[in-house]
């Protein structure tokens, strides 16, 4: 099978790359090599590579940024995301696209399901919402909903910043009343090498680790896997904090629609486990 990914320089799509290339024919390309918002360029594309399954590992990422920069974001998270979807469609392949918790409020007191109601509250929330509806332009789509995304070779996410502080004895402010479901990359590669395999029904899923905690919590268990003491992080609140764009403060989401599909996430205790130990210093 000829995969195509797409985004294959950022955090998701080097892992995707690597751990789909044993089994796939794995194509890969990176911003430089194609300008998704050019529409005849992605079909001369496909035309050329001819994919069973494309992989959107692209997008625009920066959360606070979007407020002012409105433009980059819808191009990249969603008329990005349509051209994709139509080349796919007429290609008669497969599309692969992730979302994010982002799309929902953050009001909820139980973790979101699939058909829970968007309530984006954000430019960039609003991105990525649009990008779902364009996905379903392709009648083969997957949507994956990630969140909190750690893993892979840049270091750069929020669970990297808690653990390099925790280590080196620097401050680390956590959030005691934001909740999350983390996504450690590995397993959400392993969950989408799953979908192309066994090719459950169409449509959108959410692709977290199992379970929820606050941003203390998952510092906590970082402390704890490290041996290090708590004494690094820093309790701090929603409501203390000033930020250009809001963020859902209940994010949890449940994964269960994926769980009976025959693939069942891994506890976020036990992701960040197996990811520290392959990050240990």
């Amino acid at each position: 099978m000829t995969v195509l990914v797409v985004g294959a320089a950022g955090q998701l799509g080097e892992a995707m790359t690597a751990r789909l290339a044993a089994e796939h024919r794995v194509i890969s390309l990176v911003r430089a090599d194609l300008d998704l918002t050019r529409f005849t360029d992605v079909i001369k594309h496909f035309r050329s590579i001819n994919p069973d399954v494309v992989i959107n590992c692209a997008g625009y990422n920066n959360v606070d940024q979007a407020q002012n920069d409105q433009e980059a974001a819808m191009n990249a998270n969603a008329f990005a995301v349509r051209a994709l979807a139509r080349a796919a469609a007429q290609a008669n392949a497969m599309l692969v696209h992730y979302s994010s918790d982002f799309v929902f409020a953050g009001t909820a007191t139980v973790p979101y399901t699939e058909a829970d109601r968007p309530e984006p509250q954000s430019v960039y929330a609003q991105s990525k919402l649009l990008g779902e509806w364009m996905a379903a332009d392709a009648p083969q789509h997957y949507v994956l909903r990630v969140e909190s995304l750690f893993g892979g070779p840049k270091r750069r996410s929020s669970i990297d910043r808690i653990a390099d502080a925790v280590r080196s004895g620097a401050v680390a402010p956590v959030f005691v009343d934001r909740v999350v479901s983390p996504s450690f990359v590995n397993d959400v590669v392993d969950a989408t090498r799953h979908l192309l395999r066994t090719r459950p029904a169409f449509g959108t899923y959410h692709c977290v680790n199992s379970g929820h905690a606050t941003w203390l919590d998952v510092g906590r268990e970082i402390a704890k896997l490290l041996g290090k003491s708590e004494q690094s992080l820093k309790p701090v609140h929603v409501k203390d904090v000033s930020l250009p764009a809001p963020r859902p403060q209940y994010a949890a989401l449940s994964n269960a629609r994926l769980a009976a599909t025959g693939f069942v996430m891994p506890t976020w205790q036990d992701a960040i486990a197996r990811y520290l130990q392959g990050t240990a210093a």
